[in-house]
């Protein structure tokens, strides 16, 4: 008896030591996720990143500012001072979802108010995916006077891609405009219209080089072509390895090609999700959108080669960006002897499309999408008028910022702060021609947002039509904050909801968050109201989303707890803000 008893007794020690070594196991993470600070401070200083010097917005004095460099969990936290003495400021960190801290998108006037001058205010998010996103100012046009940079998200240790290489670079490509942001906004707000323009330069990671002698005005010591600030950025690789090459794209105006002169480029991943290999000699890139390619340097190794940047779209004067691709040891200054890459036609638009359509979920790696929508929204991209000033609308409403941010507006009950009239789902299809310039182009304007049942599957379908301008259709590329969606396909026309859905890819659509709108052509996203938040949905153009191009979505708002006062301070809330 006392033999059984200690046999019992023995076996129930057993369990419990196995019990608390299964808790112990099952309690700590295979792989510590770690808490990433960063201390930053913005303010303008004068720089020549196309030889040309004008104030530009840096961080920690640097433009593009300092890449964020993290893996999947990581908590990033970035204490940002805002050094700009006469200017609000806002951060977006572009692709992050911001699941649970919909409050820190950086998207004034939506989730949070402006960081004024003089404040410090801290941003605190988890990268939950792996990929390439971007993080750039959300309040004016300040992204495109230098205030940007670059986030790259690793896979936790001992896991990988199902691509391999040797090394991983980053590049941003932009477009650079000599007026400043307050210059283009007088201007996009007179009347008569007076549109920005095309860009001067085309710069890559911050680099490009204007001409100095094409413009006899320019004053004196303004343009240096010997200004270390324009010297073309080179990328240095040892012959036979392969690199990882992120790139992504914060044009304000330009839709680009991107080559680098004898080197194919195998595209892997798009907007952190991978995809089914395909090669391409130029990539086709909108701004907001981010790309992983894969480069063999198996070329000639005793000479460099060029990088190239060029315009499409667009019949544009913007001469193409340069930069070098330097085979080591080759000193990384020295020209290719070669006369640079003249691009694609600017105006053939097949390959574009062509590419849209390649762009595959790899296999393995396929969030399916759901098979049936729960509602549809069709927003038809126009060109129009307000009381005589030219603004860009969806369904004829062009959009305005409240000034109580939304996010606020509606945790708080202060929907007196916006327009609480629906926006319309559709347009009149039927009847309204979008290859010419329509025949009454007066809109109205609005503050009003889509309200989103939470859970429920959405589809947008993006319309593109005839600018004011006749024959003229422009790209547009379009992002949505907090969210991918699964890109269900692109056609040419306009959208026809009974046979074209038919149409849609649901066995390996990509996911994305940034997506190209072709002229006189659709786009068709499906998305899911997962994530309680308010959403911005716009064109990224700075000056189409500056006049009006842009709408907002709600989704179970309800489902937040508290907000951090942080956020608060500007229209209806500035009795809640505690510093």
């Amino acid at each position: 008896m006392i033999e059984a008893f200690s046999q019992r007794r023995s076996s129930l020690a057993l369990k419990l030591l196995l019990l608390s070594l299964f808790v112990f196991v099952t309690s700590v993470p295979s792989v510590e996720a770690r808490i990433r600070r960063y201390r930053w401070e913005v303010k303008y200083e004068y720089r020549s990143p196309d030889c040309y010097k004008k104030l530009v917005i840096t961080i920690n004095g640097r433009t593009p500012g300092p890449t964020i460099i993290a893996q999947k969990g990581d908590t990033i936290v970035v204490e940002l001072k805002n050094s700009l003495l006469t200017e609000n400021v806002a951060i977006h960190w572009h692709g992050i979802r911001q699941i649970g801290t919909p409050w820190f998108d950086g998207t004034e006037g939506v989730t949070q108010c402006p960081i004024l001058p003089g404040d410090t205010f801290t941003y605190k998010f988890v990268v939950d995916r792996p990929g390439t996103y971007l993080y750039h100012a959300h309040y004016g046009m300040q992204r495109q006077a230098g205030l940007y940079g670059s986030i790259r998200v690793a896979l936790p240790d001992g896991e990988s891609e199902p691509f391999s290489y040797d090394y991983d670079r980053s590049i941003i490509l932009n477009d650079w405009y000599h007026k400043s942001t307050y210059e283009q906004a007088v201007d996009l707000s007179s009347k008569p219209f007076v549109w920005v323009g095309e860009p001067q330069s085309l710069l890559i990671q911050g680099r490009g080089k204007f001409d100095c002698t094409s413009s006899p005005s320019i004053g004196d010591g303004l343009c240096n072509a010997s200004s270390p600030d324009c010297s073309p950025y080179t990328m240095t690789v040892v012959p036979g390895k392969t690199y990882r090459l992120r790139i992504g794209s914060l044009t304000a105006l330009a839709a680009l090609s991107f080559e680098i002169e004898g080197h194919n480029m195998t595209v892997v991943e798009a907007d952190g999700h991978n995809i089914e290999p395909f090669v391409v000699k130029n990539l086709f890139i909108y701004s907001g959108e981010t790309y992983s390619v894969l480069i063999k340097a198996d070329q000639n190794p005793s000479r460099n080669y060029w990088m190239s940047s060029k315009v499409v779209s667009r019949n544009s004067t913007t001469p193409n960006g340069l930069a070098i691709f330097n085979y080591y040891p080759n000193h990384p200054r020295r020209n290719p002897p070669t006369v640079p890459p003249a691009g694609p036609l600017w105006n053939d638009l097949a390959p574009r499309l062509a590419q849209s359509n390649a762009i595959k979920s790899h296999q393995g790696y396929t969030l399916p999408p759901p098979l049936k929508s729960d509602r549809v929204i069709v927003l038809l991209n126009t060109q129009n008028s307000i009381n005589g000033y030219r603004r860009w609308s969806l369904n004829n409403v062009s959009f305005n910022f409240p000034h109580t941010p939304y996010l606020i507006a509606l945790k708080e009950n202060l929907l007196h702060s916006f327009d609480q009239t629906p926006p319309p789902d559709s347009y009149d299809v039927a009847n309204y021609d979008i290859y010419n310039v329509a025949n009454n182009t007066n809109a109205t304007a609005s503050n009003s947002i889509y309200r989103l049942q939470f859970n429920t599957t959405v589809d947008i379908v993006l319309q593109n039509a005839n600018t004011m301008n006749a024959y003229n259709s422009e790209t547009h590329p379009w992002h949505l904050h907090g969210h991918d969606f699964w890109v269900l396909g692109y056609g040419t026309g306009k959208f026809d909801v009974n046979s074209d859905q038919k149409k849609y890819n649901l066995v390996n659509p990509i996911m994305k968050n940034t997506v190209p709108l072709h002229p006189y052509g659709w786009t068709a996203l499906r998305i899911r109201a997962d994530n309680p938040g308010v959403w911005a949905f716009h064109c990224y153009i700075e000056s189409h989303f500056y006049m009006g191009m842009g709408v907002v979505f709600e989704e179970g708002i309800e489902r937040l707890g508290r907000l951090p006062s942080s956020v608060m301070g500007c229209g209806a809330t500035k009795a809640f803000y505690r510093p």
